[in-house]
């Protein structure tokens, strides 16, 4: 029985792309850079910030020029965070159900810890258990580090947990961490990359994801 279910952050709970975009162009326009296409920022995210500036910098930019970006991003970020970001739709019924149900809920994300806790904040309240962002010293998803401390502080059993995201990173973190994997397709990546990376389940809408937690338990 799935009596936890672990969830991504960005593309999986809330669109945030369109703000992670501009953040980014930001960046890149003070710094005298082109700025790029909203789209292809989907495949800028999912590693973290200091991944996300990489990807977005010139190859073999400067130490100095990453974290002059990361600065500019993050002070960016930080102001205009919820300008455009919504929950999906049916994600804020999906985790009603979840909690009115005694389904125990975590967020794990590569997302700095501060942005992450405050956007859950913003949009869930306390309807989520625990949130598990990125914090100096844990390595970023698909390593398992983040998985295991949920796991451990929420006392959950690997099999009592279905761990949801939209892209590759989260179908190997859960492979990584021992847990059932669903992949969404509303969010960032296709199809393909969620089977390729192991989905054991793939979902087309957030009541889907209740079928398969509610399932389980007759």
């Amino acid at each position: 029985m799935y009596r936890y279910v672990f969830f991504d952050l960005d593309g999986t709970l809330l669109n945030t792309i369109d703000d992670l975009a501009d953040a980014g162009n930001y960046a890149l326009v003070r710094l005298g850079l082109e700025p790029y296409p909203v789209e292809r920022y989907k495949y800028f995210v999912g590693n973290g910030i200091p991944k996300l500036i990489e990807r977005i910098l010139p190859e073999n930019s400067s130490a100095e020029l990453r974290r002059n970006a990361h600065d500019l991003f993050s002070e960016y970020y930080g102001k205009h965070s919820e300008d455009k970001t919504r929950p999906y739709p049916g994600i804020p019924e999906l985790i009603e159900k979840l909690r009115s149900n005694d389904i125990k809920t975590a967020v794990i994300a590569n997302k700095d810890h501060i942005f992450s806790a405050e956007l859950i904040r913003r949009y869930f309240g306390k309807q989520i258990t625990a949130v598990y962002g990125s914090v100096p010293g844990v390595p970023h998803k698909p390593d398992p580090q983040i998985v295991n401390k949920a796991l451990s502080e929420l006392g959950a059993n690997r099999e009592e947990v279905l761990y949801v995201g939209d892209s590759g990173v989260d179908m190997q973190t859960a492979k990584n961490a021992g847990l059932i994997s669903c992949g969404v397709l509303w969010g960032f990546r296709k199809e393909d990359e969620l089977t390729e990376n192991g989905a054991h389940f793939i979902c087309s809408s957030p009541d889907e994801i209740a079928d398969i937690v509610f399932g389980s338990m007759r």
